[in-house]
């Protein structure tokens, strides 16, 4: 099941984002409707019987995180292309809840930094409260996962040492379109692409951590509540994007989350 958050003539919804059952395996996005549910997706699923086009309603961030929790140096090719060892433990920041924006936001570049750059991302929401979970039970707190690009002021991060304003400026966490509850993190394509060029192209199999390790790992840090957002790391091939651009965080098996580039 997908679940989107959206603005319709009604104000704002949660619905289920399906295709015709004449649409066969993959479905163009223009085809796809959103269902209207009662109140929020993390408790029984009620219909209000209303049904939009998708291209009739505006997508939101999916979900309005209490926190981020992102993950550094996950895949070996990223942290070598950066010059950093591998981390024996998984490398945890945070980045605040006003950082998130949806897919077609605007990424907005801070006049501070000259060197911004894309990382493309498989993210996961966390759908019950989760602390101290052994990593056999922790798949169980997800509740579904989407896409994500961890918007990073690569100077900054340079000039700091630590991530904290690297990655917290207003718009730096677009993430959607939309939560799949059914999506497989075990092996899936994850590529970014700016104004149409590759730049990024991975797989979540080459995570250093996977995702139940992570989990478990975070919620023995904090607690974990309904709504939080993970970002699991990036592959190689992070690089800028300036004033103009188009990016693009595509996922085989999940969607695509896309965000024009605009100077502050």
């Amino acid at each position: 099941m997908r679940i989107a958050r959206f603005v319709h003539p009604g104000g704002i919804a949660w619905g289920v984002v399906e295709a015709p059952a004449t649409a066969g395996a993959n479905p163009p996005f223009e085809a796809l409707t959103v269902a209207v549910i009662k109140d929020h997706p993390m408790g029984p699923i009620e219909f209000t019987g209303e049904r939009y086009a998708i291209g009739d309603v505006r997508l939101l961030a999916p979900i309005l995180p209490s926190k981020v929790v992102a993950v550094g140096r996950n895949y070996a090719a990223h942290a070598a292309e950066l010059g950093n060892e591998l981390p024996e433990r998984p490398l945890i920041f945070l980045k605040p809840s006003t950082s998130v924006i949806g897919a077609h936001d605007l990424i907005r570049l801070p006049i501070d930094s000259d060197q911004v750059e894309h990382e493309a991302e498989l993210a996961l929401v966390i759908g019950r409260v989760a602390k101290d979970l052994p990593r056999e039970q922790a798949l169980g707190a997800v509740f579904g996962y989407t896409c994500a690009n961890d918007v990073t002021a690569r100077d900054q991060q340079r000039a700091d040492v630590q991530f904290t304003r690297a990655k917290s400026h207003d718009s730096f966490c677009p993430i959607g379109p939309w939560i799949d509850t059914s999506f497989d993190p075990s092996a899936a394509r994850v590529r970014a692409l700016v104004n149409g060029q590759t730049r990024q192209d991975g797989n979540t199999s080459d995570m250093i951590f996977d995702v139940a390790t992570l989990v478990s790992f975070i919620s023995h840090v904090m607690t974990l509540v309904p709504g939080d957002v993970i970002l699991t790391g990036t592959p190689d091939g992070v690089g800028p994007i300036t004033d103009g651009d188009t990016v693009t965080i595509a996922i085989d098996g999940l969607g695509e989350l896309t965000n024009p580039v605009r100077a502050r």
